[in-house]
């Protein structure tokens, strides 16, 4: 049975993004759910399933607070920052089994007050071999782990560090047009080269944010959603996909492919589209390489062209593929890419203020994690 078009997204809700919320993330949750819910012209009654993120908040502690009173479904997508968009593909199935109406997919974090990325990691199970065999060696943190792939690809093909920062540059752009962003600082390429080396060639505006904060969605039945509150963005095709060697990044045969190069033909060949009808794409963007590395592997440029692509001017408002129109993780916030989603439902109900995509009617939205998990989802205006 193929997923397309039996579910949408009908609700969307944030908090606001921060480093310091002073808040639990429980807490947080629960406000960007209640908005979610609202969004979608819902009661939290009607919620019949949950999809939490992996951060020690659960599917009961939804029950509970929010008075869910028949929870149907539950799960949980591990996947890293391909979780989000994962979940999607996980509440459209589990939608169109007949199992529930309405899945809940919330996320919260208060990555920037509660510790460094590379301590949390080493309790994470996906993480579990390189624990065991290269963070003794001093690789501990993402930044160090993911290095060698935009390394290689910089020995491969030529690509810069001054392509990476217009990924940078772009990004930060964008989220001066947010009005929930926590980079507003306009930034320039030399900024970005002036910028400290963090692991080689990751410079310090090639990193993501860490955030406190949280953000929520509604999928519902598409046969619903065309009677909710909200204007329905209708999920064509989602798909996930893993790497060869999924534990291990420096096992892997070919550094410069992730995840999502295994994703995006089913995502594609499930929305019935190409790569031309695409106005919007959010990707996930934990670092600058791995937008560039996405972009590759999803089709919108040959691999080895990713660095021309962006330098191009082609990823900015106005471009030939606009991205991360919100701002992204590397200056919005780090919500995991459930803000990614968030910014994409906006970008095609029109709601996306002054970052608006001119008649935005079809996008597409990433997740990478872990050691190079990816998801893909391509949506349209309902």
């Amino acid at each position: 049975m193929s997923l397309r078009e039996k579910g949408a997204i009908t609700g969307v809700g944030e908090t606001a993004y921060s480093k310091e919320s002073g808040r639990s993330v429980l807490s947080l949750q629960l406000e960007a759910s209640l908005k979610a819910i609202e969004d979608a012209g819902l009661k939290p009654t009607d919620i019949d399933g949950v999809i939490p993120y992996a951060s020690g908040v659960v599917a009961e502690d939804f029950i509970t607070n929010l008075g869910l009173p028949d929870l149907r479904f539950s799960a949980v997508t591990p996947l890293g920052g391909a979780s989000c968009v994962a979940a999607v593909q996980c509440a459209v199935a589990a939608i169109a089994s007949g199992i529930c109406n309405h899945v809940l997919i919330p996320v919260g974090r208060n990555g920037a007050s509660q510790g460094r990325i590379g301590t949390r990691v080493q309790y994470m199970p996906q993480f579990r071999v390189v624990g065991e065999f290269e963070m003794p060696l001093g690789a501990i943190a993402p930044a160090q782990l993911y290095a060698p792939m935009a390394r290689r690809h910089m020995e491969l093909y030529g690509t810069t560090s001054q392509q990476l920062g217009e990924i940078a540059v772009s990004t930060r752009a964008n989220a001066i047009l947010n009005g929930n962003a926590v980079m507003t600082k306009p930034m320039s390429i030399e900024d970005h080269q002036a910028s400290r080396m963090i692991s080689d060639p990751f410079r310090l505006f090639d990193c993501s944010l860490e955030s406190d904060g949280a953000c929520a969605i509604v999928v519902s039945g598409a046969d619903r959603a065309r009677d909710l509150r909200r204007p329905p963005v209708v999920v064509m095709g989602v798909a996930e996909g893993h790497p060869d060697s999924p534990s291990v990044i420096t096992q892997r045969p070919d550094l410069t492919r992730l995840g999502v190069a295994k994703a995006a033909p089913r995502a594609f060949a499930m929305a019935g589209v190409s790569h031309d009808d695409i106005d919007v794409a959010e990707i996930y963007d934990c670092f600058t390489y791995i937008v560039m590395c996405q972009l590759e592997d999803l089709g919108f440029c040959k691999k080895g062209e990713g660095g021309p692509f962006v330098e191009s001017g082609a990823i900015r408002l106005g471009g030939k593929l606009p991205i991360n129109t919100h701002g992204g993780l590397l200056s919005q916030a780090h919500m995991v890419g459930m803000n990614h989603i968030a910014e994409l439902v906006r970008q095609l109900r029109g709601e996306a203020g002054k970052a608006q995509v001119a008649d935005a009617e079809i996008g597409l939205v990433t997740g990478y994690g872990d050691m190079g998990d990816g998801s893909v989802a391509i949506m349209r205006r309902g």
